[in-house]
């Protein structure tokens, strides 16, 4: 059966390592027989929350009026979300991080999910990504339902493109395709 899936690509670089990852998870997720979709985060108007509450007062609609809206409905119909991050400092990039703190106003209505993780840094030291696999970790906890199905690793790639040479690659192809 034929899956909805929701890609959230949050480099800050298209065609970037963890954007080119993103990609192959399409790629895969489509020759899979999904409908697939692919957000470039860093190309929408996405303010941080201002944790006003306003959406608890106004049926899920924020104070805010900015892209986020329709992402927001996008993550609500989606069977799959794949959350995509370079590392920053070992965590998450503030372009991934505005998107989760938005989901707010609906985040009881984010419910029975599939997550699969993408990461890329430059660094390839073992811990280098747990604060970031804690950070989307913590996101679908706080989600009913929500079930773990995949991360990816994209570790020692620091150029834009090094991704290509590395294993990850074609790891995420597989694991696209495997949705």
């Amino acid at each position: 059966m034929a899956k909805k899936v929701l890609i959230l690509s949050g480099s800050p670089r298209k065609g970037g390592n963890s954007d080119l990852l993103c990609d192959q998870f399409l790629k895969g997720a489509q020759e899979g027989g999904h409908d697939v979709e692919k957000i470039f985060v860093s190309s929408k108007k996405i303010a941080p929350c201002l944790a006003c509450y306003y959406c608890q007062t106004h049926k899920d609609q924020c104070a805010i009026k900015d892209d986020m809206g329709e992402i927001v409905d996008k993550i609500q119909v989606a069977d799959v979300l794949v959350l995509a991050s370079p590392v920053y400092f070992y965590s998450i990039n503030a372009q991934m991080k505005a998107v989760i703190d938005r989901c707010v106003r609906s985040w009881e209505r984010i419910a029975n999910k599939e997550f699969y993780y993408i990461m890329t840094a430059a660094e390839d030291a073992k811990h280098t990504m747990d604060t970031t696999l804690a950070c989307f970790r913590g996101f679908a906890d706080c989600l009913e339902g929500s079930k773990e199905c995949g991360v990816l690793y994209g570790k020692g790639a620091y150029e834009k493109g090094a991704i290509k040479e590395l294993p990850v690659y074609e790891e995420a192809y597989q694991m696209g395709k495997g949705v």
